[in-house]
């Protein structure tokens, strides 16, 4: 049973509705903007639920702010250099932000767009068509995004198709932290199932390696505390990890488990997406005031957006970012929540 209410209303006049899901432990708020999950709880070790996500209570929050909380990126998430590239002998030139960058899909992405909403049994279905020359993209492309709670996990499925060729590459911006907003997310526990990264230069873009993380703070193959290797890197984690897998990408093996070990919470996370960035709220400054007033500060978060390499477009080693006429864009990503 999925129930839904009126959330805000935009300045157009256009209403926002907020999608409330069930599971086992589980329960999540989104809305019809942006496909926010605007709230995520869990249980802790004493079976008390909490709120695990970063997020506003209401939807001018989003507005006056959008920093991406919860929500869906795209057309293309993360960076692209200098906002340029060429498809099919073509140049583009996309939106780009102060620092030269197109970032989670230009100036105004998905995550600002309202989608149109239909509920199929337990899932949530959100579709939105992104017109021809949207942020200077090709193409008019057809996105579809459902959300599933079911037992103990939070389940994501996308589908996208175009009528020209264009760029894809979705994913969601979910901000975690464990102790419910308690404290940084430093303690935590991670393990990423991934032998290689994607270096990046001063402006977080990728320099084209792809290099091993052994024997440098970038290895989370054994599990260990986010923060204990911060001092090599005192910009803090924003990078893209390569997925290593032992079988063919699917749903079946886990490829990132976070633990808390002060509520006792974990997530699991499994994705048919080659690649994860691991992102934890360096940008966080204490300025956003979020559910039950909780102050977000500095890392108080974090983000596993399941993605293809960033600036792939512009990389001959990365995977392809091109969907074409004809051709469907599929990706699904899984969180399930536990305690230890």
């Amino acid at each position: 049973m999925i129930d839904k209410r009126v959330w805000g209303t935009l300045p157009d006049g256009r209403e926002a509705s907020l999608f409330h899901l069930k599971g086992d432990g589980v329960a999540a708020s989104i809305s019809d903007y942006g496909g926010i999950i605007q709230s995520l709880r869990t249980r802790d070790r004493s079976g008390a639920m909490g709120e695990i996500g970063l997020g506003f209570e209401t939807l001018a929050g989003y507005l006056a702010k959008p920093n991406y909380f919860g929500a869906v990126i795209g057309r293309v998430a993360n960076r692209i250099r200098d906002g340029r590239f060429v498809l099919d002998g073509k140049t583009y030139s996309l939106y780009t932000d102060a620092d030269g960058i197109h970032l989670h899909g230009g100036e105004v992405g998905f995550n600002q767009k309202l989608w149109r909403a239909s509920v199929e049994g337990d899932r949530l279905r959100l579709d939105y068509r992104s017109p021809d020359g949207e942020e200077n993209y090709p193409g008019t492309l057809d996105v579809t995004v459902w959300y599933e709670v079911r037992g103990d996990a939070l389940r994501i499925d996308y589908e996208a198709v175009t009528d020209q060729p264009t760029l894809v590459n979705l994913t969601n911006h979910e901000f975690f932290n464990l102790n419910g907003g308690r404290a940084d997310v430093l303690r935590h526990e991670a393990r990423i199932q991934a032998d290689f990264y994607t270096p990046v230069d001063a402006t977080l873009l990728p320099t084209g390696e792809v290099l091993p993380v052994v024997n440098t703070p970038m290895d989370f193959t054994a599990a260990k505390p986010i923060g204990r290797d911060l001092e090599h890197i005192p910009e803090g984690y924003d990078h893209n990890y390569v997925l290593t897998r032992q079988k063919e990408p699917g749903l079946d093996e886990w490829v990132v488990t976070v633990y808390d070990p002060d509520s006792g919470r974990t997530l699991d996370m499994v994705t048919t997406e080659p690649c994860v960035q691991l992102y934890i709220g360096n940008f966080l400054d204490g300025s956003d005031v979020g559910i039950s007033g909780t102050v977000y500060k500095k890392r108080y978060g974090f983000c596993l957006e399941a993605q293809k390499h960033p600036d792939a477009v512009n990389q001959n080693n990365f995977a392809c970012t091109i969907l074409r006429p004809g051709e469907t864009y599929k990706q699904t990503t899984i969180y399930r929540f536990g305690v230890r």
